[in-house]
C-alpha cells in the first residue's frame, strides 16, 4: 500500500497541478501528501465518515486550500468549468468501465459582454424588447447595406464601431449565430493538449456557450458536414466537442454549404486555422443577406519554432489569407500562440480592426513576397 500511494502521489506531482480535484477521495491517503503544495485541492467522497475523518486532521494541522465536498462519483457537475488543471480518479477508476462512463468536456472561458452587430435577424419578439435591453440608440441600428438611404445613417453608431450604421427598421427580431470550427488536421499545429486545434475547441465551446446564455438561437457547423442546433439545454454539443479530433478530410465547402442551407441573416463566427487564398474566396460567399461574418483566424504556425525565412514566409501566408477575408467583409481578429479568448472577445464587436491593422497586414505580405 505504501508503495502504491507513493508511487501515486509522484505521478501526481510531476504534473506541477496547482488545482487539483480528487473523485474518491477516502480517508485523505492522496491528499495529505499533495494538496500542501496546491492553491486549491477539493476532495470528493460519498462517504460521510472518510471525510470525517480528513476534518479531524484538518483541525490539528490546517490547509485551508483543502476543501472537502461530500458526493457520489457522478455527482461533481456542481463545480465551475476551468477550476482545476488535475483531476484525480485514481481510487475509483474502477466504477468507470468505458469512456462512456467519463467525458471530459473542453476546457472553456467565461466571456465578457460585448454588443454584437449583426445579431439580430428573423422573426421573434419585438423591437420594444430590443430597446428595453440595449437602448434605442444602439438596438435599432444595423450595418449598411447597398442601397439603403443615406439619411438613415446612424453617425454615433458608426464613430463607435467603425462601420457605417443605419437606424434599423421596426421588425421582429430574433438573436441568431452560427458557429464554424475548422477541424482540418493540415490547418492546425502543435501536438496534444496545447495544439492549436485544441485552442480552437475550447473557443467554440467558449463562444456557443456564452452565445446560448445571452439568449441567442445557436448552432455548430463543421468542414466535415456536422451541424448542431445548441440552443436548447441539452449536452449534444459538449459532448462532440469532448470527443472531436483533427480531421484528414475536412473540407472548407462543406462548412460554407451546412450555414448556407440554414442561413437567413444574424451573426457567423467561424474559429479558421490555416487558409489558402481560394480557401478565403471560398468563405467570402457567407457574406450575403445582411450576414455579419466574423473570423478569428488562427496563426497556426506560430506554435511551432520556425527558423527566421520559414517565419516570414508563414507570416505573410497569414496576412495573405487575413487581407483576403477582410476585403470581402468579414470582420479578422488575429490568434497567434499564446492568445487568451477573453481578451481578444471584445473585437469581436468593433469591426475589422480598421485601417491601421489593414495597413500592417498589407506590410507583412508585401515585406513576404518581395
Amino acid at each position: 500500500m505504501r508503495e502504491w500511494v507513493e508511487h501515486t502521489t509522484g505521478r501526481i506531482r510531476a504534473l506541477g497541478a496547482r488545482r487539483v480535484l480528487e473523485v474518491g477521495c477516502g480517508t485523505g491517503l492522496l491528499l495529505f501528501r499533495v494538496a500542501p503544495e496546491c492553491q486549491r485541492y477539493t476532495g470528493v467522497d460519498f462517504s460521510a465518515q472518510a471525510l470525517d475523518r480528513i476534518r479531524a486532521v484538518l483541525a490539528t494541522h490546517p490547509l485551508p486550500q483543502v476543501d472537502l465536498r461530500q458526493a457520489s462519483a457522478h455527482e461533481i457537475d456542481g463545480l465551475d468549468n476551468g477550476s482545476y488543471d488535475a483531476v484525480v480518479i485514481n481510487s475509483v477508476i474502477q466504477y468507470f468501465p468505458s469512456v462512456d462512463h467519463l467525458v471530459v468536456i473542453p476546457q472553456m472561458s467565461t466571456l465578457p459582454m460585448v454588443r454584437l452587430a449583426g445579431e439580430y435577424a428573423g422573426a421573434g419578439e419585438s423591437r420594444a424588447r430590443s430597446v428595453a435591453v440595449h437602448g434605442d440608440d444602439d438596438a435599432a441600428t444595423r450595418e449598411y447595406r447597398h442601397g439603403d438611404d443615406l439619411r438613415r445613417v446612424h453617425w454615433r453608431s458608426t464613430a463607435r464601431t467603425g462601420e457605417l450604421m443605419v437606424r434599423r427598421e421596426e421588425q421582429p427580431w430574433e438573436s441568431r449565430a452560427t458557429v464554424v470550427l475548422d477541424t482540418r488536421a493540415h490547418a492546425h499545429r502543435g501536438e496534444g493538449p496545447t495544439a492549436s486545434f485544441e485552442w480552437a475547441v475550447s473557443a467554440a465551446a467558449s463562444i456557443v456557450e456564452h452565445l446560448r446564455h445571452a439568449g441567442y438561437k445557436a448552432r455548430l457547423v463543421t468542414d466535415t458536414g456536422v451541424d448542431i442546433d445548441a440552443s436548447g439545454g441539452d449536452t449534444s454539443l459538449l459532448d462532440y466537442l469532448a470527443e472531436v479530433q483533427p480531421s484528414q478530410h475536412g473540407d472548407l465547402s462543406v462548412a460554407v454549404d451546412q450555414v448556407r442551407r440554414r442561413s437567413d441573416g444574424g451573426l457567423v463566427i467561424a474559429i479558421l486555422g490555416l487558409l489558402d487564398s481560394a480557401e478565403a474566396d471560398l468563405l467570402a460567399g457567407l457574406r450575403r443577406n445582411g450576414t455579419t461574418c466574423v473570423a478569428l483566424l488562427i496563426n497556426s504556425t506560430t506554435w511551432l519554432n520556425l527558423a527566421t525565412a520559414l517565419r516570414e514566409a508563414a507570416d505573410a501566408a497569414h496576412a495573405t489569407a487575413g487581407l483576403g477575408l477582410l476585403r470581402t467583409g468579414w470582420r479578422v481578429i488575429d490568434v497567434p500562440h499564446g492568445t487568451r479568448l477573453p481578451a481578444i472577445w471584445p473585437q469581436v464587436g468593433r469591426g475589422s480592426q480598421g485601417f491601421a491593422w489593414r495597413a500592417t497586414l498589407a506590410e507583412t505580405v508585401s515585406g513576404g513576397v518581395r
